[in-house]
């Protein structure tokens, strides 16, 4: 545990101790370290410094404690009094600010810390008989804006309402016309709140006998204490210039990683887009090797029959280049001729019936007659056509998976 910081005397001297001490306690590592982030720790020693110029009585240190299952933890707290305006009189209401170790995201743990001679006011509206305070600013604490210095003055109002502390009336062996301090009851027999007189810690440097908290005067430690003073504020300037310093360079880096993102977020898309192109060039890759791989075999299949129908000066006959490749395709060839030879016949007996080179019915029988043919030689290539389409779905589809295993 820190030491406790310097006397509650509000003067630029105990101001400078307080954030001395706040600073070694919020700046320590390791096992001792206060388990508050890293991230907040400025704004924690923001609040209490700027509570501890507020209200001087309510002093920061360090301290023990246990919560309910039992775990202790070395935390923060401001000790000391608040002030309470009660029928025209000013009485103090000591009080333990707690800075739990979700500070200053979430509100802060307050105690009413009574003394042997005060009690609780029972069914108080903000405060329980164990001593917590729950008044609305506490209920409605919103991280960053919430601090320190309105909770105390909203305390400060409440507790002015309605008192939570109360003088205890003891049984005095001795009566006594003149009533101890502290203590005050009225002619009804009433209790009034009743404060003790504020009490601070004595000063680090040692007192005199005139005074409680005097501070020596021996020239070697004034001397001491400006040079530390000096040395403090020094550090502080420093402190604060690092801290602009570091501040702008994480603006800059926040900038620079903001475009990299950015850029991160373009190249990715490019890197899709190429990779698509990629798989449709491949795709077009495999169309073409397919293509050619027919091609050849058609040229290889061919050149040799080429060949062979030319005569001896080189002259190829039209009728002999093409030939079936297989069945499907020579009853093909054959049916598709048949229908066209049929289709001229009917056409010639057409133009012979125009000109009356045959009578009427022999050109019905013959055209009937050839109806008949052609029908089954146009059904006959349809058939021949679906089979054929089948097979080269099929070829197709062996060729596709050949070239994608290899």
């Amino acid at each position: 545990m820190a030491p406790p910081p310097p006397p509650a005397v509000h003067s630029p001297s105990s101001n400078q101790y307080t954030q001395q001490f706040l600073s070694n306690v919020l700046s320590q590592r390791g096992p001792s370290s206060l388990p508050y982030s890293e991230d907040v720790k400025w704004l924690i020693r923001q609040h209490l410094v700027s509570l501890t110029d507020t209200c001087p009585s309510l002093q920061p240190k360090t301290a023990t404690f246990t919560h309910n299952d039992g775990h202790t933890v070395n935390l923060l707290q401001s000790d000391g009094t608040v002030p309470m305006a009660y029928q025209d009189v000013t009485y103090n209401i000591p009080v333990i600010i707690w800075l739990m170790e979700s500070y200053p995201r979430h509100a802060p743990l307050v105690f009413v810390n009574p003394t042997r001679d005060m009690i609780i006011k029972r069914q108080h509206p903000f405060v329980n008989p164990s001593g917590i305070v729950s008044i609305p600013y506490l209920s409605n604490w919103v991280y960053p804006s919430s601090n320190l210095v309105d909770l105390a003055r909203n305390l400060s109002h409440f507790f002015s309402r309605d008192p939570p502390l109360y003088s205890q009336r003891r049984p005095n062996p001795n009566p006594n016309p003149h009533p101890p301090p502290g203590t005050s009851f009225s002619s009804s027999g009433s209790t009034r709140p009743a404060i003790p007189p504020r009490m601070y810690p004595p000063s680090p440097y040692g007192s005199g006998g005139g005074g409680v908290g005097r501070i020596m005067d021996d020239p070697s430690e004034v001397y001491k204490r400006n040079a530390i003073d000096n040395l403090v504020g020094k550090l502080h300037s420093d402190i604060e210039r690092l801290r602009k310093v570091r501040e702008a360079d994480m603006e800059g880096l926040f900038s620079a990683q903001g475009v990299l993102r950015r850029r991160e977020e373009e190249l990715s898309k490019r890197v899709k887009e190429m990779l698509d192109e990629k798989e449709g060039l491949e795709h077009q890759l495999q169309m073409v090797l397919m293509n050619t791989d027919v091609l050849e075999g058609w040229v290889r299949d061919n050149e040799a029959k080429l060949k062979k129908i030319g005569n001896a000066n080189g002259v190829v006959d039209a009728d002999e280049v093409f030939e079936p490749c297989d069945s499907l395709s020579k009853q093909m060839s054959d049916c598709t001729a048949t229908d066209s030879a049929m289709e001229d016949v009917i056409y010639s007996l057409d133009k012979a019936i125009q000109d009356g080179a045959i009578p009427f019915d022999q050109y019905l029988r013959n055209v009937r007659l050839l109806s008949r043919e052609q029908f089954i030689y146009r059904a006959t290539a349809s058939k021949v056509r679906a089979t054929q389409m089948q097979a080269q779905v099929a070829s197709m589809a062996s060729r596709i998976s050949q070239y994608a295993l290899s």
